[in-house]
């Protein structure tokens, strides 16, 4: 052991002792019940047609609480956050992939653990048994949130747990800490192989003007694949981004969109449909709609926001009020 490795585990060591007290043993994780065996098949159909309706996804899992469900809040990226979106008919849940210190795949969307457990340091710089070691607080974390008795998810452990139950977009956090990025993305695949789950995964990653079609690329050809696209200072680029990205022998599923202005929103709708996709945006904070408002606003007002985005022709939405989305969704249904 390295004399770095040595002062990590002393670290970790005096953050658990540091921590609240809290139920020292961990809820035995119950195998999901089997889903039907075409769910899988039929959401990717859906996700494949841009006219089958609105796909709602879930950021970071459904980490809060669903009232009209009688769920609490849940750990975001957490097992239990999967449980609650299929229990909600969430169509995909968003998840962030990082790698530790010992070459393992775990579940966490920040750089450090600082946020989402009561322990500190970088993911990167711990091995997997030190973040294991972690209570997970509560929804979206910070230091007055609850501490529970989850802990952070390999990636393995959670794509087993999917398994025929929702769709997975995977936000694989690839070079950050020069970790090489097409080294990081074929290493996800090699897990998402040994468990037979491909089908299950969309993978993404920021697509410019200057970017080649990535969805006949290795390994993105092994996936759904979707671009983040991307024009700094140019919007009215980004119809182009799609057309490029969409030239190649395998088209994306779908485009997530940029903060963009509502002027362009449909001219986006109308380049991802007219390459059989979708449009995807976020409802996340303000909105990536300029103008149009996001989730708080969404909640008191659901018809201006969700509803301006489906007018709009946006079909994929991720939001973190899951069970809210649905509802209205399902309130503009016919009958």
């Amino acid at each position: 052991m390295t004399k770095t490795h040595s002062f990590l585990s002393l670290l970790a060591a005096t953050a658990l002792a540091s921590l609240p007290a809290i139920a020292q043993a961990r809820p035995v994780q119950r195998p999901p019940a089997a889903a039907p065996a075409a769910k899988i098949p039929a959401l990717l159909a859906k996700l494949r047609n841009p006219d089958a309706g609105l796909m709602a996804v879930a950021h970071r899992g459904c980490h809060a609480p669903a009232p009209h469900h009688d769920l609490p809040g849940a750990p975001e990226n957490s097992l239990a956050a999967l449980d609650h979106c299929v229990q909600l008919g969430v169509d995909i849940i968003e998840v962030d992939v990082r790698r530790t210190a010992d070459n393992h795949f775990v579940m966490v969307h920040d750089d450090t653990m600082d946020r989402t457990t009561a322990g500190t340091g970088r993911v990167a710089d711990l091995t997997l048994a030190q973040i294991k070691a972690l209570p997970l607080r509560d929804g979206i974390g910070g230091k007055n949130a609850a501490l529970t008795t989850h802990v952070t998810p390999t990636l393995e452990e959670f794509l087993a747990h999917a398994r025929g139950r929702i769709l997975i977009n995977l936000d694989i956090k690839a070079g950050v800490y020069g970790d090489d990025k097409d080294a990081i993305y074929r290493d996800v695949a090699a897990v998402a192989d040994r468990l037979g789950m491909r089908d299950h995964i969309i993978i993404k990653t920021t697509a410019t003007p200057e970017s080649p079609p990535f969805a006949q690329e290795p390994p993105f050809d092994q996936f759904a694949y979707m671009p983040m696209i991307a024009s700094p200072g140019d919007e009215s680029a980004l119809a182009s981004v799609i057309a490029r990205q969409a030239s190649g022998r395998i088209k994306p599923v779908a485009y997530e969109v940029p903060p963009i202005s509502q002027t362009i929103a449909g001219s986006l709708v109308a380049a991802a449909r007219h390459h059989q996709g979708r449009l995807w945006a976020n409802s996340l904070w303000e909105g990536k709609i300029r103008g149009v408002g996001g989730d708080l606003e969404a909640l008191r007002h659901p018809d201006k926001v969700w509803g301006q985005y489906l007018r709009t022709g946006v079909s994929i939405i991720q939001t973190d009020e899951p069970e809210a989305l649905l509802r209205f969704a399902r309130s503009k249904q016919p009958g």
